[in-house]
């Protein structure tokens, strides 16, 4: 849902200092903020997060900017001037929670590591976010989401048998790392509100957000030896679940469900493998899925998508066809549930952004206000924490803050 500027959430009084930038460690204080934190993104005077410039850019700015950065306020300050940094120290020592993605040993060669912030703010958060954590033998090294996809052992998995292992098309790495970094953050805030614990470092590598969600390749190969290698679009291990020709497309069919490969096998008048006793089980289909995929594409392959889709359908088959971006700015199901936000930004035009997710039925997420132009709120945080006009003046004139 959209709401004013003014409108609270499960997060409302909560104060987050973000000095992340680019995808990690902003999509962390994006979904704080969409749930009522006041985020105060830092950026660097000049240029500010490069997301800015990313991608497709409309009127100066970036679209993905407009989402992954709203519900924030910007502050243009250089935290490589002393001045600045006793800034930042000010922000950090009234916040709640301190966000940053920066390689490890950045804030401490600024005096703001975790000893010397514990010791301005006892009860505060901070979430490290980086390539290959801050510690270990390659804590050192520089490290984007891809890298981390490619040591947490996904990006061997994605792609076809034989070839080049390829992107998924997104940077889930990053993305995973800032859910565990929210995850660690709202674990660390209750230990501190609600058990009187102090505050603490949430330590997020990217290589481990992704290793965390691997499911059994470890135990695999630890208990046969087995290492398990690209599908394309099979789900190895479980059948039947794959991707089948239509005469216009392609659909998704998971009918691995004892009861629903039944069904499934009904529905495409193979009721002889759905009572086969040898295919009762995902064991036995497992030992004949090549048979079994054969049976369904050589169904799917004459119908169009949505023929197939109602038939499966109709017979309590979960199926799905292949959606592109003007696929979900049309479904109807997308915008019954707000996930799809007409925003209007500081440039003045709509744009149709993601809703919020999860959606929290008392207190549900908001978009707040619209991603900020660089510096935009300077003046009013720092009138916040005390300074003068005068004093704001004075460090725009030297070129500490913008």
């Amino acid at each position: 849902m959209i709401a004013n500027a003014l409108s609270t959430g499960a997060l409302a009084g909560l104060r987050v200092v973000e000095m992340g930038q680019l995808i990690a460690g902003p999509f962390v204080g994006k979904t704080l903020g969409d749930f009522g934190a006041d985020v105060i993104k830092i950026e660097a005077p000049g240029g500010g997060d490069p997301l800015r410039g990313w991608r497709l850019v409309k009127d100066g700015t970036s679209v993905w900017w407009q989402v992954q950065s709203r519900n924030k306020r910007s502050i243009a300050l250089d935290l490589r001037a002393k001045e600045g940094q006793d800034i930042a120290r000010q922000l950090i020592a009234e916040a709640d929670v301190l966000v940053e993605n920066f390689r490890p040993g950045t804030l401490e060669g600024w005096g703001m590591g975790w000893d010397d912030l514990q010791k301005l703010n006892p009860g505060l958060v901070m979430l490290r976010i980086s390539g290959y954590g801050q510690t270990g033998p390659y804590k050192d090294r520089p490290g984007f989401g891809m890298i981390g996809e490619a040591m947490g052992g996904l990006r061997h998995l994605t792609g076809e048998p034989g070839r080049v292992p390829v992107r998924c098309g997104i940077s889930i790495g990053d993305t995973l790392a800032a859910l565990h970094g929210v995850i660690g953050v709202l674990t660390a805030l209750y230990h501190h509100k609600v058990n009187g614990g102090p505050g603490q470092v949430i330590d997020v590598a990217l290589h481990e957000a992704v290793f965390n969600v691997m499911e059994s390749l470890i135990p695999e190969y630890s208990a046969f030896g087995a290492v398990r290698e690209p599908a394309g679009s099979a789900l190895p291990g479980i059948a039947p679940s794959n991707a089948y020709p239509c005469s216009d497309g392609v659909v998704l069919v998971a009918g691995n469900g004892d009861s629903i490969f039944k069904r499934l096998m009904t529905a495409i008048g193979r009721e002889d493998l759905g009572q086969d006793p040898q295919l009762a089980t995902n064991a036995g289909r497992v030992q004949r899925v090549a048979e079994i995929d054969a049976a369904i594409g050589a169904w799917t392959a004459p119908r169009a998508v949505e023929d197939v889709l109602s038939a499966l359908e109709a017979a309590s088959v979960p199926a799905g066809k292949v959606y592109t971006a003007a696929d979900i700015a049309a479904d109807p199901h997308y915008r019954a549930r707000d996930m799809l936000l007409q925003q209007r930004t500081r440039d003045g035009f709509e744009v149709m952004v993601p809703g919020v997710v999860p959606k929290l039925l008392g207190t549900p997420g908001q978009l707040r206000i619209p991603a900020p132009r660089l510096g935009e709120d300077t003046d009013a945080v720092l009138r916040e924490i005390g300074l003068s006009a005068e004093q704001i003046a004075a460090l725009r004139e030297r070129g500490v803050v913008a």
